[in-house]
C-alpha cells in the first residue's frame, strides 16, 4: 500500500494555541507592561508552583537559562561563591544524565565543572540509579546531580533521591519535558532541590520560549530573581556586587504561557492517546514503545517513540553526521523510518545522542552499571553484552510523529508507513 505525501507536514510537536493566549497578550499591551515584568509574570510563576507543589516560582527567558542559574546556585551552596572570573564548579566534577539534550548538561560546563555522564536504565530511558551508585563508588566526593526525566517519562527519582541523601548530594531537577507527568501521585519538577520546566515551543505548553526554576526556600527565589535581572542591588543607582544575567522571562511570552495553562491536562491526555494508538498499531511488529514505570508513575507522553528489536534491525551505520543502511527484507532500522516518514511528510527524530558520545564530551567519564564505562575492552562488551544502555538506545530507538494537532487519520497512516518499512 502506498500513500500520496501529507498537503500539511505532521510534526513531531508543533506549538498548540487556543486562543486564550492574545488574551493576556493583548492585556499586557493595554496595560504597557512590555517589560520582564507585569502580571502575567507574577500569575505562571503562581499558577505553576501551586500545581507542582513547589513554595516558589521564578519564570525565565528559557529553560536552558533556567538550568544555568538552578545549577549555579547549587554550586554556591556546595563551594561558596567563586570569583567573577570562575564558576561556581571550577574542578569538580558533577554527575548527570547521559541520554538527554544537551542543554541538560552544558550548564556545568558554563560554570566550570565536569561532566560525569551515568548511563541509562532500560526501565525508563532515564538515569540508572545503579549507574549511579557505581559513581560515586569511583567519585565520592561529588555533590551535585543532575537529572532529567527524557521525553516526559518520570526517572526513578526516589532512588536517585535516596542515594542523593545518603552521600550529601544536592539535586537539579530537569524537568523541561515532563511538566504534567508525575511520580507516586507528585508532580515532576517538586522532587530536586531546585527544579526546571520548559516552554519552548515543541514542549507539552509552550509560550514559544521561557521556562521556570521551582524550589521551596524563600532566599533561593530571591537570589535566582536578582541573578536574572543583572543583579542589580537595592541602591538609586546602578550598583553590582555579584556576577548577574539577563535571564528574566518577558510579560508578553508569560501572556502565551498564561493561556496555555488550562490546557496542559488536555494536552497530556491528547499525547496519551497518540501513544496508544501506535503501541496497539505497532503491537504485532518487532518493535517496543518508550517504557515507564507503571506502579510508581504517569508520564505526560510528550513524545512517543519506539525501540525495533534487535533481530529487526537491518544494517545501519552512522558516522558524525551522515547515515547509511541497507534495506533487508522483514528488516529495518531509524534511518530508514525517517526517511521513508521525510519522504511523506512526516517529522520524526532520532533518539538523543547520548553526551558520552558527543564530540564535545568524548573525554568525559562516563559510568554504566558495570563501573567505568571507557575502561571497557571489546572483549568485555563480546562476553557480557551490551553495556552502554545509552548507546543501544540511539542505535534502534525513533521518536515518532507525536504532534497534538496530528489527527487519528493522519496518524493512521503514519502507523501504516512504519510498518510498510518492516516489509
Amino acid at each position: 500500500m502506498d500513500f500520496k505525501p501529507f498537503e500539511k507536514k505532521v510534526w513531531l510537536a508543533s506549538p498548540t494555541m487556543h486562543g486564550d493566549e492574545l488574551k493576556w497578550i493583548h492585556d499586557a499591551f493595554d496595560k504597557n507592561w512590555i517589560t520582564t515584568a507585569g502580571e502575567n509574570i507574577n500569575e505562571i510563576e503562581k499558577q505553576l508552583s501551586e500545581f507542582i507543589g513547589t513554595k516558589y516560582a521564578v519564570a525565565l527567558s528559557c529553560g536552558t537559562a533556567a538550568l544555568h542559574l538552578a545549577i549555579r546556585l547549587a554550586g554556591e551552596k556546595i563551594y561558596g561563591i567563586p570569583k567573577v572570573s570562575h564558576g561556581a564548579l571550577e574542578g569538580h566534577k558533577i554527575f548527570a544524565s547521559d541520554t538527554t539534550f544537551d542543554a541538560t548538561v552544558n550548564p556545568i560546563t558554563y560554570e566550570g565543572g565536569e561532566p560525569v555522564f551515568i548511563d541509562t536504565e532500560r526501565d525508563t530511558w532515564n538515569m540508572d540509579p545503579v549507574a549511579l551508585e557505581k559513581a560515586f563508588e569511583l567519585y565520592p566526593d561529588v555533590k551535585l546531580i543532575v537529572v532529567a526525566h527524557l521525553y516526559g517519562t518520570p526517572a526513578k527519582i526516589d532512588k536517585i533521591r535516596a542515594i542523593a541523601d545518603k552521600h550529601g548530594a544536592l539535586i537539579v531537577e530537569d524537568a523541561a519535558e515532563s511538566l504534567g507527568a508525575t511520580f507516586k501521585g507528585k508532580q515532576t519538577a517538586s522532587f530536586g532541590d531546585y527544579s526546571v520546566i520548559s516552554f519552548n515551543g515543541n514542549k507539552i505548553i509552550t509560550g514559544s520560549t521561557g521556562g521556570m526554576l521551582l524550589c521551596n526556600n524563600k532566599e533561593d527565589a530571591d537570589k535566582i530573581r536578582k541573578w536574572s535581572t543583572q543583579s542589580r542591588e537595592a541602591a538609586p543607582w546602578y550598583e553590582h556586587e555579584e556576577l548577574g544575567y539577563n535571564a528574566r522571562i518577558s510579560n508578553l511570552v508569560a501572556g502565551v504561557v498564561r493561556g496555555a495553562i488550562p490546557y496542559l491536562g488536555e494536552h497530556v491526555s491528547r499525547k496519551h492517546h497518540i501513544y496508544e494508538k501506535y503501541k496497539g498499531g505497532f503491537k504485532d511488529l518487532p518493535v517496543t514503545m518508550n517504557p515507564y514505570d507503571a506502579d510508581n508513575s504517569e508520564p505526560n507522553y510528550w513524545l512517543s517513540c519506539m525501540l525495533i528489536n534487535e533481530e529487526a534491525m537491518c544494517r545501519q551505520i552512522r558516522s558524525g553526521r551522515e547515515a547509511l543502511y541497507v534495506h533487508e527484507s522483514g528488516k529495518t532500522c531509524p534511518t530508514e523510518i525517517l526517511e521513508t516518514l521525510a519522504k511523506y511528510n512526516a517529522e520524526g527524530r532520532p533518539i538523543w545522542k547520548p553526551m558520552h558520545m558527543q564530540p564535545i564530551y568524548i573525554n568525559n567519564p562516563f559510568i554504566t552499571a558495570q563501573g567505568n564505562g571507557r575502561a571497557r575492552s571489546n572483549a568485555y562488551i563480546a562476553e557480557n553484552g551490551c553495556v552502554d544502555v545509552g548507546a543501544d538506545i540511539f542505535n534502534r530507538g525513533l521518536c515518532l510523529p507525536s504532534d497534538i494537532n496530528m489527527t487519528d487519520e493522519q496518524q493512521d497512516i503514519i502507523i501504516q508507513i512504519i510498518r510498510n518499512c518492516f516489509e
